[in-house]
């Protein structure tokens, strides 16, 4: 999931439960960097949530590094509705058109 504020800045996090208990930084910028992370988000069709205050959170945890405790609840909601909007996306692809 990327996360972005217009586009001066950027975070993207991801989550595998098999690596790690909470999900993880793993790009963060602003300006062109933030554009680039964006941009390779959407190429690879991943879900990009605006949230300007969220972002400028996430924004100052080092690469790498989880989310901090209290940020879990807000990501866990935006990771639940990424879910559901995948889920419903397969469903629409698996099914036949008239």
């Amino acid at each position: 999931m990327a996360e972005r504020t217009g586009i001066n800045k950027a975070v993207a996090i991801v989550y595998d439960e098999k690596e790690s208990a909470a999900p993880k930084v793993v790009a963060s910028g602003k300006g062109t960097i933030a554009e680039k992370i964006i941009a390779t988000a959407k190429e690879a069709g991943i879900h990009i949530q605006e949230d300007a205050n969220l972002v400028e959170i996430l924004s100052k945890v080092p690469l790498g590094e989880e989310i901090p405790v209290e940020l879990y609840q807000t990501v866990a909601e935006i990771l639940a509705f990424v879910y559901q909007v995948n889920e419903k996306f397969k469903d629409k692809l698996g099914k036949p058109t008239s």
